[in-house]
């Protein structure tokens, strides 16, 4: 990653005080199963500590942790039962979702020589969860529960512990960089257009604004050759070039790469949203046919960037190559009805990540279609199997949503244009998932990633608080 984040995440675990001095065994038990299961959360993310609760001030003392840090995520693990007061101070002032760790400690108990003790400490599971869901709700606070057993392992638990981390790590990324504007969306694509005030309140995505003179200019001071050179040869093993290559033009692409990377760095771009619609003669000229393979040397490094300034699907492709390791652009680009499939892709910058059936090409087009100019267009090879698309889109009020889908890559002829597409096999007919996903107003364009994904993107939905629409799975 070009710009580093970790995912705060705040962790403590509730039981009732009442209880301890009747059954003083539970102390260390209770202490050892805490100690475990924080021991069990990937080390992807950060935790924040707030201890084993059994009263209202220990909840209250974890809740000042989990607001000074601005956790991502909350993880609660009911040892036993528990009444509410040990666990809405520690969350009540949150804005982000609970997760209610359920997991009991023995598979079963040996009903002819258990007790009380043992029944509260290693065999309590799903006793107090239903209220503390009930309490929540009445809070407004989002909230999942996840159930199961430690004895044996349960790799349905630790899956589940594993997406939520994930899901948590989009919003760290969101809060912790910013987003490029360079440009302007599409002239007249008004369903790009977005309030960059807005998305810093819903989505804590703020918005830096560059003009195309400062990029023009920012290669300017590298000159570093053996640096070039190292780039070139990077960008050399990155794509695989049709026709001869032009190597003054790759040396001045490996400068603006190297100064592309800087600027990252410098101004923290986790995302990049950018279009050019001025004359492309002269410097611009020069850029302008560099840009698409450069900037796909920055989503390589995980930095999403997204043509035609579609900020919405920069925030897509962002989230995918972060639950997912790929994020590519997509739009709609024609049926084959006598397949049966629909042919998904994008013309521009793409993951490297996601050409996992062939390396990638570049080759030179005279003309960009619909954008002024030429250069370097990029094609991306995604395997056959799995495939997720996602959008995300607004109302008329500025509220977020995401778009979802599943289906397969299957084999088959694409287009002959250089642009990276993808034949997706849906549950649906072609004409079914066209319709039903039109019809949620999913933007022009959207992410798509290897694999499927809908049962992370739903805990990131969650993170977010954005409603979510499956159109198939």
């Amino acid at each position: 990653m070009l710009v580093n984040t970790k995912a705060k995440v705040g962790v403590f675990s509730i039981a009732l005080g009442a209880y301890l001095p009747q059954f003083p065994s539970l102390v260390p038990e209770f202490d050892k199963q805490f100690a475990d299961f924080k021991a069990s959360i990937p080390d992807t993310v950060e935790i924040i500590d707030g201890g084993v609760v059994t009263t209202k001030e220990q909840s209250q003392a974890a809740g000042d942790k989990f607001r000074a840090a601005d956790v991502d995520l909350v993880f609660m693990q009911l040892l036993t039962y528990a009444t509410s007061y040990n666990m809405l101070p520690a969350v009540k002032d949150l804005d982000v979702p609970v997760v209610l760790v359920n997991v009991q400690k023995l598979k079963a108990l040996d009903y002819d020589t258990a007790g009380t003790a043992e029944w509260l400490g290693e065999a309590y599971a799903c006793g107090a969860v239903g209220e503390m869901v009930a309490d929540l709700n009445r809070y407004g606070k989002r909230s999942a529960v996840i159930t199961g057993v430690v004895e044996g392992g349960d790799p349905d638990v630790a899956r589940e512990i594993e997406e939520w981390c994930r899901a948590a790590q989009c919003r760290r990324r969101f809060r912790d960089t910013n987003i490029a504007q360079i440009g302007r969306p599409y002239p007249g694509m008004m369903d790009l257009y977005i309030d960059e005030s807005n998305l810093y309140r819903r989505m804590g995505l703020y918005t830096k604004q560059f003009d195309w003179e400062k990029i023009w200019a920012i290669a300017d001071d590298v000159n570093d050759e053996a640096a070039i050179e190292a780039k070139k040869k990077d960008i050399l093993d990155t794509f695989d070039i049709v026709g001869e290559p032009d190597q003054e033009k790759i040396h001045e692409m490996a400068k603006y790469v190297l100064a592309f990377e800087e600027w990252a760095k410098n101004e923290k771009l986790g995302l990049v949203a950018s279009h050019y619609d001025g004359y492309a003669q002269g410097q611009a000229g020069l850029v302008d046919s560099l840009l698409i393979p450069a900037f796909s040397m920055l989503i390589k490094q995980g930095t999403a960037c997204a043509v035609e300034g579609d900020m919405k699907v920069a925030m897509a492709m962002s989230i995918l190559k972060t639950i997912s390791g790929t994020g590519q652009l997509a739009e709609m680009y024609t049926i084959d009805f006598n397949d049966g499939v629909t042919l998904i892709g994008h013309s521009g910058s793409g993951d490297y990540d996601f050409s996992k059936a062939k390396k990638p090409t570049m080759k030179m087009m005279d003309v960009f279609h619909g954008k002024t100019g030429g250069g370097y267009l990029t094609q991306f090879y995604p395997p056959t199997g799995p495939i997720t698309y996602l959008a995300i889109t607004q109302d008329g009020e500025g509220h977020f949503k995401f778009v979802c889908a599943e289906g397969e890559n299957v084999e088959g002829k694409i287009l002959q244009n250089g642009d990276t597409m993808m034949r997706t096999s849906f549950k649906l007919t072609p004409s079914e998932f066209v319709t039903k996903w039109s019809e949620t107003g999913p933007t022009h364009h959207f992410g798509a990633a290897v694999g499927h994904h809908i049962d992370v993107i739903l805990k990131v939905a969650k993170v977010f608080d954005v409603p979510v629409e499956i159109v198939t799975r």
